[in-house]
């Protein structure tokens, strides 16, 4: 069956969920969540940014390694009392004073006997005489069958006790809400900009009886194998075995030019009159130098960092390269600004902004030209 619902990126699913929790805490819904996606698209992310926002204790369970007595727990005989008593499980919430997350991963993984000891987390909110604490928001995810994935197909007497997202992956928004603010190397994000394409081929890859795709999962690690492994060689059969021999090609052509233009550091302490000849030369490098600078801000250098991401809208006025000229600098600088911006907004860094003569310069250069 298809999921016949509005698809959204990864972080609309995050704001989806956070108000589903605000309004929850507020007594004002109450409500199961279930996150439908490909594998590797960053749904497990999703619950862990949500448990970690709200200061809530996370209690994750892999549906396909439990058994319904896991979750119902074991019965003991009370012979005072003369009737069987169930001992709780410790894997779900029961601390009314502190918010939690109880995620129910792999739901639709789950063998067909564990799913009706699931329908009372999810629309009762109990098992047995168990009852979650008010304060526990529940969140299920799962794979289609079309996926590739081990899954059967969800009856409605589960579909029915769920309020059901249905997550696609989108290259910017998963450059601006994940790579950048995880810190992922700056040569990933490049890629992904310049081939959005190859952000998630999971389909692509079933149809063609191959076994490894593009996800944004392992996107995340080829960033982790870039900053690890210094031995070309070896990097390059870790990523091939990451993301397929064909996309790894490609992204070791760019990283290569990112390796070898870009340098951040070099950039933000040399003097402004010296920078001009250190920006790079071509679109992926800048778009590296961007998403660099964004990764490398902190309080104590935003105002350098500031300055050289106004340059890159400017280098061609600086250096006569026919190349500088043919590229969008403007839009890439708007670009790079607009990712700079949230992060200080996330930070608390508004005024070292205003108190940037280079941010009031290119804002009001910007204001003049109507922008």
């Amino acid at each position: 069956m298809s999921i016949n619902t509005m698809p959204v990126t990864t972080g609309e699913a995050f704001r989806v969920l956070w108000q589903g929790f605000m309004a929850q805490k507020a007594g004002a819904m109450t409500a199961s969540w279930m996150l439908h996606g490909r594998p590797g698209i960053g749904k497990t992310e999703i619950v862990q940014e949500l448990a970690t926002r709200a200061g809530a204790l996370l209690f994750d369970l892999r549906l396909t390694t439990i058994e319904p007595q896991d979750l119902r727990g074991l019965p003991y005989y009370d012979h005072a009392a003369q009737r069987t008593v169930w001992y709780r499980p410790e894997d779900l919430p029961d601390d009314p004073a502190r918010p939690s997350v109880l995620f129910l991963d792999e739901l639709t993984a789950a063998p067909p006997a564990l799913q009706p000891t699931v329908y009372g987390l999810l629309q009762e909110r109990r098992i047995g005489r168990h009852r979650l604490p008010d304060s526990c928001l529940v969140v299920a995810a799962g794979n289609g069958p079309e996926d590739g994935a081990i899954a059967y197909e969800m009856g409605t007497a589960l579909s029915d006790r769920l309020i059901h997202l249905s997550l696609r992956a989108t290259a910017q928004d998963w450059v601006q809400n994940y790579a950048l603010p995880k810190g992922l190397h700056p040569a990933v994000p490049a890629f992904i900009r310049s081939r959005p394409d190859l952000l998630e081929t999971t389909n692509d890859t079933l149809q063609r009886g191959q076994v490894i795709a593009c996800t944004p999962r392992s996107w995340a690690r080829v960033s982790a194998i870039v900053r690890a492994v210094t031995d070309r060689r070896l990097r390059d059969v870790m990523i091939a075995g990451t993301v397929g021999e064909a996309a790894a090609a490609e992204f070791a052509l760019i990283a290569d030019e990112i390796a070898a233009m870009v340098r951040v550091d070099d950039m933000l302490a040399a003097p402004p009159a010296k920078r001009w000849e250190m920006y790079p030369t071509n679109l992926h490098g800048l778009t590296a130098l961007a998403y660099a600078l964004v990764g490398a801000a902190t309080r104590d250098n935003i105002g350098a960092v500031i300055a050289v991401m106004v340059g890159i809208g400017q280098v061609h006025q600086h250096r006569d390269e026919a190349i500088l000229r043919a590229l969008p600098l403007a839009e890439l600088c708007t670009h790079g600004f607009e990712v700079l911006l949230q992060k200080a907004l996330d930070q608390g860094w508004e005024d070292a902004f205003a108190a940037s003569p280079d941010w009031r310069a290119y804002a009001q250069a910007r204001a003049a030209a109507g922008l």
